[in-house]
């Protein structure tokens, strides 16, 4: 027959509403309850004892296991290093390029001395395809290839996929796609390879960013902000004029040498990419910051190891394109607040404000040293402002 549970001497008392009230938990249970403070006199259980905060743990038991989970905090244990990011990480090019076949290494140093003599490539130019290309053949030599018989297009294919799983810019894998394809023109011609296999080879698009945009005021606010009358001040102040004032690129600037300045005409000869050579005007408040750099700051740094140097570091050098990046970038800090700007900045408010003033593609093409147009319209942007003014100007339904 069933017996009623309300009868049973264990079982829990009823409320007025019916319900049963709940159990009290057993001592027996209640002492070892997280967050439970232990009786004065009563030991503390051992599940309990071994977690406690500030209590450093044991070391494992001669032959016993133990768990990762506790392995990773042992005394003496090294903590794992994650592995950097990809921008991180310094591959020594160099040493691979050491440790290539010689049916690689060869024809690698065959196309550097073709980039040089018959391409006539500026020295980053060239350090920057024998870095792309020592990846491309050392992943093929990884791949178990000992000359060029093995590169096809699905190697090429393969490597940009690589870098693109490592995390590789669009940028980045559009460059190295271009080396990709220049080597292995080269390496047809030279009757290495039986066939041009990069020529099928798509790049993706490089994503093409504006940089930041000056104002034409706070270009002039930016400038003006460098006065003083020692050597320093002077030369900051016409490095961001003739930065801004002309547009050219930072390495050009600190090439210049002093008989690449006409000071009758104000014409800058510069040398760029490509030892290609443009000439450059540049305007009166440039030629005055040039005036009392030649007359107060120069002969105040120059030495006889400064050679023909226009600009100079304190203490007699050529200025390097380091500390005339941190030139810009200190000034419009200053100024703008933030991490400040690059030359890069002021290159390309340069050719915007040429082109709000009414100056066409084709002279801020030659001003900036662009090979092709496209690159000019790509660094380049037309303000709404002057897209309205040319539309009233020029629709007949204004």
């Amino acid at each position: 027959m069933p017996t009623d549970p309300s009868s049973r001497p264990d079982a829990a008392p009823r409320r007025s509403d019916g319900r049963r009230r709940k159990s009290p938990v057993p001592e027996s249970l209640s002492r070892d309850l997280p967050g439970r403070e232990p009786e004065p006199g009563k030991p503390v259980p051992e599940s309990l004892w071994r977690d406690l905060p500030g209590r450093e743990p044991e070391p494992p038991e001669p032959g016993k296991p133990v768990s990762e989970s506790l392995s990773r905090d042992l005394p003496g244990r090294e903590p794992e290093r994650r592995k950097p990011p990809l921008r991180e990480q310094r591959l020594d090019l160099s040493q691979l390029r050491e440790e290539l076949p010689a049916g690689l290494a060869g024809p690698l140093a065959d196309f550097e001395r073709f980039l040089i003599l018959e391409r006539n490539r500026s020295p980053r130019t060239v350090s920057a395809y024998l870095g792309d290309l020592t990846l491309l053949l050392d992943s093929l030599a990884r791949r178990g290839a000992t000359d060029l018989s093995g590169l096809d297009l699905r190697e090429l294919r393969g490597w940009l996929a690589e870098l693109f799983a490592a995390g590789a810019a669009r940028t980045t894998l559009a460059r190295r796609a271009a080396a990709a394809r220049t080597f292995s023109e080269w390496a047809f011609k030279r009757r290495l390879t039986s066939a041009d296999v990069g020529e099928l080879l798509v790049s993706p698009r490089p994503h093409r960013t504006i940089p930041a945009i000056l104002s034409a005021v706070e270009a002039v606010d930016i400038i003006e902000s460098a006065a003083g009358d020692g050597p320093e001040p002077i030369r900051d102040r016409l490095v961001l004029e003739l930065l801004y004032g002309t547009g050219v690129r930072v390495a050009e600037l600190v090439g210049l040498d002093l008989a690449d300045v006409d000071r009758s005409r104000r014409i800058l000869r510069v040398l760029g990419k490509g030892n290609k050579q443009r000439s450059v005007p540049y305007g009166a408040p440039a030629d005055d910051a040039l005036d009392e750099w030649l007359r107060d700051g120069r002969p105040k740094w120059a030495m006889p190891s400064s050679g023909a140097a226009l600009l100079l570091g304190r203490r007699g050098g050529r200025l390097d394109q380091r500390m005339a990046r941190a030139v810009v970038n200190r000034y419009t800090a200053s100024l703008l607040g933030g991490h400040g700007l690059s030359p890069h900045a002021l290159r390309h408010s340069a050719a915007t404000h040429l082109l709000d003033g009414g100056a066409d593609l084709r002279t801020v093409q030659e001003l900036l040293g662009h090979a092709s147009l496209a690159t000019t319209q790509i660094y380049t942007h037309v303000s709404v402002e002057r897209l309205r003014l040319s539309f009233e100007q020029a629709h007949p339904r204004a």
